[in-house]
């Protein structure tokens, strides 16, 4: 199982018992960052133990190529002397060593391709990491925005609050009917005597202010017309 689909595996699990608990948003944000980090200390310390491995595999098949070399060495030493039957042992001796080399190289090549493969993953998680933690405060931002918008809607729609303003319309209304009825006492009356005086006395400003103003333009004011002989 790749590192991502254990990763899926894992995130999702707990997803799950996150929101059957009607979880906060942002725990489960927190929760898919924690679990990328973890698995990528995981993948880190993979790929140490095989960088360690296959540092010990180059060693040995380092030393295995120095010992075919050496019975190499000694088969031409024993045909020069004569002593083809030690020349025979050191080539038996030298292949044996061969084929421990070719395991040894095999496996080396595995752990080599496998650390090529875990380098990939991890470059892959880094960057899916970095994007994480980058849409992380957005995200955030985006839950208590709408957790606010919810209380407000709320608050909105809370019956109180739909009592309150019954209420308000309730005495509007009651304010309308007042002043209707004082308007209905008014509808038909007609002027009062003091109403009367007081247009008396309105009328007698007008005169007296016209009379002012006709006496300080004097000359200046056109000739009356003479009034129609009858």
């Amino acid at each position: 199982m790749g590192i991502f689909s254990r990763l899926t595996d894992i995130v999702n699990s707990n997803l799950n018992a996150l929101l059957a608990r009607a979880e906060d948003p942002e725990k489960i944000i927190r929760l898919i960052i924690q679990e990328m980090e973890e698995t990528l200390v995981e993948v880190r310390s993979g790929a140490v133990r095989a960088i360690a491995e296959r540092k010990e595999l180059e060693r040995r098949a380092a030393s295995l190529r120095r010992e075919q070399e050496e019975w190499e060495r000694k088969a031409e030493l024993a045909l020069t002397r004569g002593r083809e039957d030690l020349a025979k042992g050191a080539l038996l001796a030298r292949a044996r060593i061969g084929e421990a080399l070719a395991a040894t190289e095999a496996q080396l090549a595995h752990v080599s391709e496998a650390l090529a493969l875990q380098g990939e993953d991890i470059a892959k998680l880094q960057a899916k990491l970095a994007d994480a933690k980058a849409r992380e405060r957005g995200l955030i931002a985006r839950h208590k925005s709408a957790a606010t918008r919810l209380k407000v809607r709320a608050k909105l729609y809370d019956e109180r609050i739909t009592d309150a303003f019954a209420r308000f319309e309730a005495v509007e209304r009651a304010l309308d009917q007042a002043e209707g009825k004082l308007e209905a006492f008014d509808l038909g009356r007609g002027k009062s005597l003091a109403e009367e005086f007081a247009d008396l006395d309105a009328e007698s400003a007008v005169a007296e202010e016209l009379a002012r103003l006709k006496e300080r333009l004097g000359n200046r004011l056109p000739p009356s017309p003479a009034p129609a002989k009858g």
